[in-house]
């Protein structure tokens, strides 16, 4: 019989050995991602390329949703360590629309995997466990390009407002409903109308 996922939180690795084989997986995962999408995925097949037992693979990672949500915040975190805030006098807006525009373009190299990211946070924010989606991840690496240290209520709306909107964009793209040249120009655009007034109120408005 298939093996059910358990609702329940994953582990997480502390060791340099433990850590070490959850990397693993997640890299194997992408590769599987890659190649098959989402449902064609077994996890089985990810548990045997990352080196690792079938029981390990689901004590990190209790389902496929998960997996692939963990994939994307992977990409969040390398997005977080090469962001750079807008210097002085720059334009936020245009700083996240680079940001959001070249990050797209990179998952669209492999838009199979990119779908299985998408789609797995979006169901993981639907989820038991909507804690571990990325869009507070997220949010922290377009507050860290917009240079904004302590946002207020309004940026932190915002955020969530173009994050919604990427993710929208990006899927559209994915489904044929729009170009690349389009999904590029609708993200610039979508930055330029809702980002305008970002960091200009206080961190308590």
């Amino acid at each position: 019989m298939p093996r059910v996922a358990e609702s329940r939180a994953p582990a997480l690795p502390s060791s340099e050995g433990q850590k070490d084989r959850y990397e693993r997986i997640l890299r194997a995962a992408a590769e599987h991602g890659a190649e098959h999408g989402l449902d064609g995925i077994q996890m089985v097949d990810v548990a045997k390329d990352a080196g690792v037992a079938l029981a390990t693979m689901y004590r990190y990672f209790p389902s496929k949703t998960i997996l692939f949500t963990q994939v994307l915040r992977g990409l969040v975190e390398r997005m977080d360590l090469a962001v750079r805030p807008v210097a002085p006098g720059g334009e936020p807006s245009e700083a996240i629309a680079a940001l959001l525009v070249e990050t797209g373009r990179r998952m669209m190299q492999r838009p199979l995997l990119a779908h299985a990211m998408l789609h797995s946070n979006n169901a993981t924010v639907a989820g038991d466990t909507p804690s571990l989606a990325v869009d507070a991840a997220f949010g922290d690496v377009i507050l860290k390009a917009a240079g904004i240290d302590r946002p207020s209520r309004h940026d932190l709306r915002l955020v969530r407002l173009i994050e919604q909107t990427w993710y929208g964009v990006l899927t559209s793209e994915l489904n044929g409903h729009v170009t690349a040249a389009e999904a590029e120009g609708d993200i610039r655009l979508a930055c330029r109308l809702l980002l305008g007034d970002l960091g200009r109120t206080s961190a308590e408005g």
